[in-house]
């Protein structure tokens, strides 16, 4: 490909020089690359540009003039960076229906369910999030929750390929300050909710809340779809320079539920679309929030052209996502696994529990380290003020120790609660201790399948202890006999 038809500049020189690849890691840049430089500071811009350019690539992009061959300039490289990715994959996104969401709690259950919706009626749709790739019965791992644009169009343009009709992505906050998804138009974006998050990253949840609101823009969606009931959320009606459809329960919105009922077995209520439907929902995911995102979800495929009795009978068969809610019945008490890992995400997956058990609710819970700590005395005093028994453990403690991150927690705590790092122990023993009837909900984790202690991720998955229980359980009542004895 031509250089000016990447960078989508009329160029002065260089302009039909040809360029084989694009790469942001100087490490990695081969032969024939354009490589895009992120460094702010000149000398170590400088440094990477070298490394790339002696690896073989052939132009280089800075926000320096720099004196090493192929050297460009740009005002905004991370902006170049993505909309460069875009032309060089052959713009696939614009080939297929594209949805964005975003939102601190609810982006993966709301694009699963969009997905599966989709799916159901004949439009393949392709899934990218925290809990990786999906698309045709393929699956693979994805690097961020929102990939960087490299990753996103290359990706893109496999979908297109492979006869992918729809796109649904989360987009996280740091995607949108670090413009990896700029250059793409989204037909529809969501809004869930913004509730403290990522202050490492933000400091400030002004800033934070800001960034959310700000992707509410024609240079980035076509229409949105926000929560009315969230205060910030619904503030986007207000500002917007895009259509706008809000969604709730208890505020009045275009997209609302009624006779909602929640229970261990799932989800019934009324969804009234805009007035254009009526649709009664019986639906496996359990829990009010859980209603939430099937609203969502059903604004956004009714906007897509997906008709009543579609809308209905795509979400009334819909499976649940994994770590989310999941459910499983160990000697009659129930064990929740669940991905909730912010004060808001905590406190719904709780007052869920709450509601649906008349016995004692229990939790297992840690923080991350090397992430946001203003929010651990939060979760600790809102674990002990929703749950009857509260259990502190690790959840990827990184580069921190364990016992501080556990102390932070307890700063907020007033009551007795038990205390072991080591996961897997900490899980046993509460759902051990547990009775008939109670709810046990293990949180933070959801389908990770490792820890991150130190610089290692260690093979950890939350699921698996529950299931090695679970098994232990039944051949316990099976009077320690194997079924292939």
């Amino acid at each position: 490909m031509f250089l000016k038809d990447v960078l989508a500049q009329e160029l002065d020189r260089w302009a039909i020089a040809e360029v084989k690849g694009i790469s942001r890691d100087s490490r990695t840049a081969q032969e024939g690359d354009i490589f895009f430089c992120f460094a702010q500071d000149k000398e170590r811009a400088e440094k990477q540009c070298q490394e790339a350019s002696s690896r073989g690539a052939k132009f280089v992009v800075s926000q320096f003039d720099l004196p090493i061959n192929g050297s460009i300039k740009a005002k905004d490289v991370r902006d170049l960076f993505a909309r460069s990715c875009a032309n060089f994959y052959g713009r696939a996104c614009d080939d297929m229906k594209m949805v964005a969401i975003t939102g601190t709690n609810g982006k993966t259950t709301t694009s699963h369910l969009i997905a599966e919706i989709m799916n159901r009626n004949g439009h393949k749709t392709g899934v990218i999030g925290t809990n990786g790739v999906f698309y045709g019965g393929k699956k693979f791992d994805c690097p961020l929750t929102t990939p960087d644009a490299d990753f996103l169009h290359k990706t893109f343009r496999e979908m297109r390929d492979d006869g992918v009709e729809c796109v649904v992505m989360e987009v996280s906050a740091h995607a949108i300050d670090q413009k990896r998804t700029n250059g793409i138009i989204f037909d529809v974006g969501v809004l869930t909710n913004i509730t403290q998050d990522h202050l490492d990253y933000f400091k400030t949840f002004d800033r934070y809340s800001k960034t959310k609101l700000d992707f509410f823009s024609k240079e980035h969606i076509r229409q949105g779809i926000v929560c009315g009931d969230d205060k910030l959320a619904r503030s986007v009606a207000g500002r917007c320079d895009v259509p706008i459809k809000t969604y709730g329960i208890t505020l009045p919105c275009d997209i609302f539920a009624i006779d909602t009922l929640c229970t261990l077995d799932g989800s019934r209520f009324v969804a009234n679309l805009c007035d254009d439907a009526v649709l009664n929902i019986k639906t496996n995911l359990i829990g009010q929030y859980n209603v939430y995102n099937s609203l969502a979800a059903l604004g956004v495929c009714q906007a897509l052209g997906l008709e009543k009795k579609e809308l209905e009978n795509g979400l009334n068969f819909v499976m649940p996502v994994e770590g989310r809610f999941n459910v499983s019945k160990i000697d009659g008490k129930y064990v929740v696994i669940d991905f909730a890992h912010t004060p808001d995400g905590l406190e719904k997956v709780l007052k869920t529990a709450r509601e649906l058990t008349d016995k004692k609710v229990w939790v297992v819970f840690g923080c991350g380290g090397n992430r946001d700590s203003d929010k651990r005395p939060k979760m600790g005093k809102i674990a002990e003020d929703n749950a009857d028994v509260v259990c502190l453990t690790d959840d990827n403690p990184r580069m921190e120790n364990s016992q501080d991150i556990i102390g932070d927690i307890e700063a907020g705590m007033r009551k007795d609660h038990f205390v072991q790092p080591d996961r897997e122990k900490a899980i046993r023993k509460i759902v051990g201790r547990a009775e008939e009837g109670d709810i046990v909900v293990i949180a933070g984790k959801g389908a990770e399948k490792y820890q991150e202690i130190g610089t290692q991720k260690v093979p950890y998955n939350d699921f698996d202890v529950v299931a090695d229980i679970e098994n232990k359980s039944r051949l316990k009542k099976l009077g320690g006999k194997d079924f292939a004895d």
